[in-house]
This record gives structure tokens, sequence and C-alpha cells, in this order.
């Protein structure tokens, strides 16, 4: 069973260190795991998301980007 949280990021990201310790924490407390992508690993990533990053997707949908809100990623994980 795949994540139902992606995480895009960068490394040197501020934002994304930021994000990161939001995702695991909520993820943590819920049971879920996310996948964690370096766009810049991808091209096609990297032109998708440009400077967006991070973004999270939930369940295959674009749920945040710049910063991830706890609250709306745990009732986005618990709906």
């Amino acid at each position: 069973m795949s994540p139902r949280v992606t995480f895009y990021t960068r490394t040197g990201c501020h934002l994304c260190d930021e994000a990161r310790l939001v995702v695991e924490q909520v993820c943590a407390e819920l049971g879920e795991e996310f996948a964690e992508v370096d766009i810049d690993a991808d091209p096609e990533l990297a032109a998708r998301f440009g400077e967006e990053v991070p973004v999270t997707f939930v369940d295959g949908s674009q749920h945040d980007f710049w910063r991830v809100d706890p609250t709306r990623l745990r009732a986005a994980l618990t709906r």
C-alpha cells in the first residue's frame, strides 16, 4: 500500500524543512506514512512545481504548497 501523503521538496529549501516537521508529526500521530520526493531529481517535477515547494499531496490531489497547516492536513487524513 502506498503512502497517502506525498511531500515534494528540494534540497536547501527552508520552507521544506519547516513543512517536513509538520508532515512528520501529523503522519506519526495518525499512523500514516509519507513519501518525500526531491523535485530536482526529475526535470518534469522541477518544471511543474518550480519555486512552489514544498508541495503536499494527499490521496493523489494537491493539498498545500509553501506551508503545511497541521489542522488542515489532519482533517484531510481523517476524512
